[in-house]
């Protein structure tokens, strides 16, 4: 029986899932919104998984993402990695002389520079809104546009306006100060876009040299304004990659794939039945610096699987 690796990319907006076969060969996606019960979602999506590859062994599974500790202990994953790792090396294998890797998701964003196929440096934003796919969304609806539509639109515009990227409510407060001058819909839509790329550029890039080639990935890849603006800021052509929606679930299922395959053991996967376990959620305030923030802690059977909310990093890498 021909075997499959299944990567799940669980973020705050979205949940990626993806089965690849020997080859990398994608045989099943779903890119679904995370609307807060990311274990049933997951269990839906790995259903469906099911129903389409009956007679597909799973190999391997790889779980990434924002919620990658409690979704890897309920799948029995074998590989738990970062976001980083993952986009990383589904783009350096579709895009192998990729030396800047874009990302930016529904609620954080990243930089990856590449050096001759690995990891040189990276940089994440996970604090300013400003520079995500969410933000974008809010403002699309506040003008009664369609996110799909954010692209095009914004492209038909014939004047330049500048917004005030910075934060979210210095933009909201400066587009609707730009809409009674009377600029229109489209030219504060680009404006807009340039805003999401200066901010972009100003928390993550900060001097770092960037070269091509540029690969630009996650959710915000599909706005055709944020791309050209990324290309005009860089000065050069930006590749937007076939599945860039879902590039982290490739590269953890690649990930999984090569982990399974090193050491010649047997996947740990629980099944598509899933654990019924139940899960205890709590929360403390972490008093370590000034922005105090609220660490979430989920209990299975009384052990601490998963930790999450720390901006640093101090709680969430800790647990395995």
């Amino acid at each position: 029986m021909e075997k499959v690796y299944i990567g799940v990319d669980v973020g705050s907006v979205s949940i990626k899932v993806v089965a690849i076969d020997n080859d990398n060969n994608i045989l099943f996606r779903s890119y679904v919104r995370n609307v807060g019960q990311p274990i049933d979602i997951v269990k839906e999506e790995l259903k469906k998984l099911h129903n389409e590859l009956p007679d597909k062994e799973i190999g391997g599974v790889g779980v990434t993402g924002s919620g990658r500790q409690l979704i890897g202990y309920v799948l029995g994953a074998d590989v738990v990695k970062n976001e980083i790792t993952a986009h990383a090396t589904a783009t350096i294998y579709f895009h192998p002389d990729v030396s800047t890797i874009f990302e930016i998701g529904g609620q954080d964003s990243k930089l990856i520079i590449i050096n001759d196929g690995t990891i040189a440096d990276f940089a994440m934003n996970t604090v300013c809104a400003a520079g995500t796919g969410s933000f974008l969304d809010h403002q699309a609806q506040r003008l009664g546009i369609k996110i799909e539509e954010f692209g095009e639109i914004a492209l038909t515009a014939k004047r330049e306006v500048r917004i005030a990227g910075r934060c979210t409510v210095f933009a909201e407060s400066d587009m609707i100060s730009k809409q009674q001058y009377g600029f229109s819909k489209a030219e504060i839509l680009k404006g807009l876009s340039k805003a999401l790329v200066r901010n972009y550029m100003n928390n993550l890039v900060r001097g770092r040299k960037l070269r091509p080639v540029f690969v630009f990935q996650g959710g915000v890849a599909a706005n055709i304004a944020i791309r050209k603006a990324f290309e005009e800021e860089v000065g050069h052509e930006v590749i937007v990659p076939k599945h860039y929606d879902i590039m982290g679930a490739i590269g953890i299922a690649m990930i999984a794939k090569e982990e399974v395959k090193r050491t010649g053991r047997p996947t740990k996967f629980k099944g598509f039945d899933v654990s019924e376990e139940k899960f205890e959620t709590t929360t403390f305030i972490c008093k370590a610096c000034p922005n105090e923030c609220e660490i979430i802690q989920i209990k299975a059977n009384g052990k601490i699987i998963a930790m999450t909310g720390d901006r640093c990093g101090r709680y969430s890498n800790s647990v395995i």
